[in-house]
């Protein structure tokens, strides 16, 4: 085919890469058949909506763009539907590989078409670039995700990203790809959780045992294995009370040194129940100063800059009263927490906000974490506006699977055969692709 150049045609097209590969270079070489090239650089806060965490920085990505050949202009896109570029720059062609295979890249097809449709411009599709040698950068960028040092600073870089980090209970490594991987996508919005939190009541249940701080670290520590072998995103880890100060430093120590990104301890003494029991069972809430020492303790073992010890304070759950909540709030940040999360069993947020806000008069940059699992009409939105800056849907995950699994166990016992049950199941085969082979 004999392409016509026009001089002043404006061609288009977006990257959200770390490494320039050939893949990149084709489509280049292919753009500059129909004008002058404008390579568009996916910003930070955009790439972890919807691809995986930049490894190098805007501007770091930018000068990568740059110095490729043919490129006669680089741009930051803020956003990762096309919009305001199609607006600002009137393209006559936007090129993009044919690559669209999730619900996330047809939902940005469809947006660049309808734009297109409406100012002018044709959308060229050319074959991805799928071989042996991109196949292994992809592999390696993947693996490179998952470092301990990498992934261990991830968390405190998405709180400098992103409104609120949206993170949700995994308890093996089959959850932990469906926290990876889920997406979601409509018209002007693509999502995905940045991070994952690693329950001690959905481990402890999933082992059948009860929430008394039963399974010990080493067996909570396989699960935070397993899940890091086949994820990339940041953990936090729930270490309920955090033991004696003695046995919390080495816990410090193991976590930072595995990745994980922050530990969240609980502000109680004794045997360990439930905070959503509250004063039906009985709970003693530790001293603050006490709990103050455990927090420098911590803080004095870890090696790294950037992981993250943060106080969970249980004063509303124990109907303790605000001023308690708020007193030990600062008083645990005086101490060197990292963050604050604070929680209620009650099915309205009105308590959680008041905190939020009377917290944020005095404090507007400790990271403050909240868990809507009883008042769990908030929306993040809402959460965002009274100074939340992590958002935790602590059990979900389980609850879901245990009522589905119980369906199918009855349905075979009652039918003495599977097939009722098959089709609410999901296929082994869309299960496995999940699943990445190396």
């Amino acid at each position: 085919m004999i392409f016509i150049k026009f001089k002043n045609n404006i061609v288009y097209t977006c990257f959200c890469t770390d490494v320039i590969h050939e893949g990149h270079l084709n489509l280049i070489n292919e753009a500059k058949n129909y004008g002058e090239v404008i390579v568009g650089v996916l910003c930070d806060s955009e790439m972890v909506k919807y691809n995986r965490f930049p490894l190098k920085t805007t501007d770091e990505r930018v000068e990568l763009v740059k110095n490729i050949p043919n490129v006669s202009k680089v741009i930051i896109q803020d956003n990762i539907m096309y919009d305001d570029v199609v607006k600002d720059l009137h393209p006559d062609y936007i090129i993009h590989g044919d690559n669209w295979s999730d619900d996330a890249m047809v939902a940005i097809r469809q947006n660049i078409i309808d734009l297109l449709d409406e100012f002018g411009g044709e959308l060229i599709e050319i074959p991805y670039t799928f071989n042996e040698n991109v196949l292994k950068i992809d592999s390696q960028m993947r693996e490179k995700l998952a470092m301990p040092e990498l992934r261990r600073a991830r968390l405190k870089k998405l709180l400098n990203l992103v409104p609120i980090v949206k993170t949700i209970e995994v308890h093996s490594g089959l959850t932990g790809l469906i926290a990876e991987k889920t997406i979601v996508a409509d018209d002007n919005h693509i999502d995905q959780f940045e991070a994952m939190w690693i329950s001690s009541l959905c481990d402890s249940t999933e082992k059948g045992k009860p929430d008394i701080e039963l399974v010990d670290m080493t067996s909570r520590f396989r699960t935070i294995n397993d899940i890091m072998e086949v994820t990339t995103k940041p953990i936090i880890f729930d270490g309920d009370t955090g033991g004696i100060a003695e046995h919390f430093v080495y816990t410090v120590r193991s976590l930072e040194r595995m990745g994980v990104s922050a530990v969240i301890i609980e502000d109680k003494i004794g045997l360990k129940k439930n905070s959503l029991f509250g004063t039906e069972v009985k709970q003693t809430q530790d001293d603050i100063e006490h709990f103050c020492e455990k927090i420098r303790a911590g803080k004095n073992a870890q090696l790294s800059e950037d992981f993250m010890i943060i106080a969970r304070i249980e004063s509303l759950i124990l109907e303790q009263g605000m001023d308690d909540a708020l007193k030990r709030a600062f008083a645990f940040c005086d101490a060197g927490a990292d963050g604050i999360m604070i929680h209620s069993r009650r099915n309205e947020p009105d308590e959680i906000l008041e905190f939020c806000d009377k917290f944020r008069q005095k404090d507007t940059e400790t990271p403050i974490v909240v868990v809507p699992s009883s008042f769990n009409t908030v929306t993040e939105d809402e959460l965002i506006k009274h100074g939340v800056n992590i958002v935790i849907y602590a059990n979900q995950l389980l609850r879901a699977a245990f009522p589905a699994m119980q369906n199918a166990a009855k349905s075979i016992l009652k039918h003495h055969r599977a097939h009722e049950i098959d089709e609410e199941l999901l296929s082994i085969k869309d299960i496995i692709t999940l699943i990445d082979e190396l």
